[in-house]
C-alpha cells in the first residue's frame, strides 16, 4: 500500500514542538496524519503539498497531491487553524509493505531540511475475520458454512483483495499437487469414480510430443487460458483487459511491465511459455497476419478445419439424393 513517510512542517524541526496558530500540536498533528489514507497509481513515491491560512478547519481535502496520487478519506480533519495562523506542510510518500518504523537517521538527532519522519502503516488491510458455523444444505446437515469479514482503509476494494490472496495462496499450494486428478477425500474420490477424468490432446500436440520437439502452432488467435500460466500471471493479464494471445504479444515490454501486479519473475515466465510457440511480447502481429496465418495453417494440416460440418452434411446430402433415385 501506500502511506505518508515524512513530513516538512514550516516553522518546526521535531514533534514536540508546536506551531503559532494552529490549535493541535505537532504530536497531535502527526497523528492525524498518519490516519491519510492514499491510493497510489503508479506505485511511485511522490509529494504532496498543503498550505492553509486561519481561520480555517484543515481536511485531507485541501491537500494538493500529485496526478499519480489519490486522496480517498478527504473529510478526515487534520487541524484548526486560528486567525492569523498559518499552516504548511510538505508530505512525502512511499509505497511499502506491511508496517515500518520510522526511518530517522542514525547519526543525526535532527533532520537538516526539518523533516519528521513518521512510522507508517502501508497495508491497506484494517480487519480479517472469519467465522465458521454449522448449515443445512437440502436435507444434509452436516456442511460448514463460512463468513469472511475483510475491512480496508478504502484504497483497496475488499473483493480484489480477497482475490489477490486467494490467487496468491493458490499459487504457492499447487506445488504440492503433483497430478489435478489425485482426489482429495473419499468423497471426490466418489465422484471420480463415476465421472473418469479424460484427458483431451490436440492432435498437433501429439505429433510433436513423438517427434521430440514442439511445433508452431497458430496459437495468436487462441484465449490466454491455452497458454497454461500461473494463476498470479493469469489474473494480472485478465485484470488489465487481455484475454486473447494476440494481444498479449502485441505489448510492449514497457507496457507488460505497468501492469498492476506483474512483477519481472511472471513476465519471465510468460515469456519462456511464448518462447515455446516461437511467440515473444512485442511482435505487433495485425489480426489480419493472424487469420492468413491460420487459414495457411488450416490448408497444411497443422490446425483444425472449421469446415468439417459442412462436408459432413454434404455428404448426407448426397445419400439422401441416392435413395430417392433408387425409389
Amino acid at each position: 500500500g501506500c502511506a505518508v513517510s515524512s513530513v516538512i512542517i514550516k516553522g518546526v524541526n521535531n514533534e514536540f514542538a508546536s506551531v503559532p496558530g494552529v490549535v493541535e500540536d505537532v504530536m497531535q498533528l502527526v497523528l492525524n496524519i498518519k490516519q491519510i489514507v492514499i491510493k497510489n497509481k503508479s506505485g511511485k513515491p511522490g509529494t504532496m503539498r498543503l498550505q492553509v491560512n486561519g481561520p480555517a478547519t484543515v481536511k485531507v481535502s485541501d491537500i494538493k497531491p500529485e496526478d499519480h496520487l489519490e486522496l480517498v478519506n478527504g473529510d478526515h480533519v487534520l487541524a484548526h487553524v486560528a486567525t492569523d495562523g498559518i499552516l504548511d506542510i510538505t508530505f512525502f510518500v512511499e509505497n511499502g509493505r506491511g508496517y515500518r518504523e520510522a526511518q530517522w537517521p542514525a547519526d543525526k538527532a535532527l533532520a537538516e531540511d526539518g523533516r519528521i519522519y513518521l512510522d507508517a502503516m502501508f497495508s491497506p488491510i484494517r480487519r480479517v475475520s472469519y467465522d465458521v458455523e454449522k448449515t443445512r444444505v437440502g436435507g444434509e446437515i452436516d456442511y460448514d458454512k463460512l463468513t469472511l469479514n475483510v475491512v480496508t482503509d478504502g484504497s483497496e476494494h475488499p473483493v480484489e483483495v480477497t482475490h489477490y490472496a486467494v490467487s496468491v495462496l493458490r499459487t504457492q499450494l499447487e506445488h504440492f499437487l503433483g497430478k489435478p486428478e489425485i482426489p482429495f477425500n473419499e468423497i471426490s474420490r466418489e465422484q471420480a469414480a463415476a465421472a473418469p477424468i479424460e484427458t483431451v490432446v490436440a492432435p498437433e500436440k501429439v505429433e510433436a510430443v513423438e517427434e521430440g520437439e514442439q511445433k508452431p502452432l497458430n496459437m495468436l488467435l487462441r484465449p490466454i487460458e491455452d497458454l497454461n500460466l500461473s494463476v498470479r500471471a493469469y489474473n494480472c493479464l485478465v485484470h488489465a483487459g487481455i484475454k486473447r494471445v494476440i494481444d498479449l504479444v502485441n505489448l510492449s515490454r514497457e507496457a507488460a511491465l505497468k501492469i498492476k501486479n506483474l512483477g519481472s519473475k511472471s513476465l519471465k515466465e510468460i515469456d519462456d511459455v511464448l518462447q515455446k510457440y516461437h511467440l515473444h511480447i512485442g511482435m505487433n502481429v495485425s489480426e489480419a497476419e493472424a487469420n492468413a496465418q491460420e487459414k495457411e495453417m488450416q490448408a497444411t494440416g497443422h490446425a483444425p478445419a472449421h469446415d468439417d460440418a459442412e462436408d459432413f452434411a454434404d455428404e448426407e446430402n448426397d445419400e439422401f439424393e441416392n435413395d430417392e433415385d433408387q425409389e
